[in-house]
């Protein structure tokens, strides 16, 4: 047994002086690399840039006249039933946009929130259309006629508008997700562009009246009369607005890359809606390439 015990303590010694003189193993010191690790990026800070892009602008001008419309037939039978024509119809143009933007960005952890400023510029954004529509009115609601009298307005209506978006503002505030050299986030805040509008519209109107008479013997007989004009109802109207700004609202999505130190490449989706401007109502879409440097 004594034997036995001192062998194993012999063993056991030759062991460990082997194990001190083997060299150093990377899986014992750590030296396996995190590759699957996050890079570290700051996002915090302010920033500064340029971007360029496309814009698609739709805007609808089907309501555009009908304040030209309600002062022509104001105080008459004939401003309700024309309120509701629609006139006019939509239109849609594409130009290129180019811009900068500046902000300040604040990182807790993972989340990066922003307020951000842009300023974007549209070449030639113009849009414009014309239209032409032709009633019979019978008897119009609110007018007072004499028993057996039935007044026809024929109204034939001429319109025309234009708008043209030069450049535009905005102030939103961003939520990013800290992705590494990545950075995908979604915004929303408020916009002001600058725009020309223009609208014209012309009206004829005439009148026939129709008289309905019946005999002693219960017949009946209609009378057609003359179409006659109507001067204080026929006329043209026109109004129109340069450089006169328009508020509405933005929103979209986004994804900055850091490309190195500071500098980072971004990427977004803008979609704009503005307030109707003499009952114009212009909707941008914008894509935008940008290039920024955070300090």
């Amino acid at each position: 047994m004594r034997r036995l015990v001192l062998a194993a303590a012999m063993l056991g010694t030759v062991s460990a002086a082997q194990a001190a003189d083997m060299p150093d193993l990377p899986v014992l010191r750590g030296g396996f690399t995190d590759g699957l690790s996050k890079t570290s990026v700051n996002w915090d800070g302010f920033y500064v840039g340029g971007h360029a892009g496309y814009t698609a602008d739709a805007t609808d001008f089907s309501q555009s006249v009908v304040g030209l419309t309600n002062y022509i037939f104001r105080d008459s039978v004939l401003q309700g039933p024309t309120s509701t024509w629609s006139l006019l119809k939509k239109a849609n143009t594409q130009s290129t946009n180019f811009g900068g933007f500046v902000g300040r960005n604040w990182q807790w952890y993972d989340a990066v929130l922003s307020l951000e400023g842009t300023y974007s510029h549209f070449n030639n954004m113009a849009t414009s259309t014309s239209g032409t529509n032709s009633l019979v009115i019978v008897n119009p609601p609110g007018e007072v006629r004499a028993p057996g009298i039935t007044n026809n307005y024929a109204v034939t209506l001429t319109g025309a508008a234009a708008a043209q978006v030069k450049d535009m503002v905005t102030l939103r505030g961003r939520v990013g997700w800290d992705g590494g050299n990545v950075m995908p986030y979604a915004f929303m805040g408020a916009a002001v562009g600058r725009m020309d509008v223009s609208r014209t519209v012309t009206s004829s109107v005439s009148l026939r009246q129709d008289t309905t008479t019946t005999d002693l013997f219960g017949n009946t007989t209609t009378t057609l009369g003359a179409w006659t004009p109507v001067p204080a109802q026929s006329g043209t109207q026109g109004q129109q607005r340069t450089n006169t700004y328009a508020v509405g609202w933005t929103a979209g999505l986004g994804l900055e890359y850091c490309v190195w130190d500071g500098l980072f490449a971004r990427i977004e989706y803008e979609y704009v809606r503005f307030s109707p401007v003499m009952n114009t109502q212009v909707t941008l879409n914008n894509a935008h390439v940008g290039l920024g440097y955070k300090f």
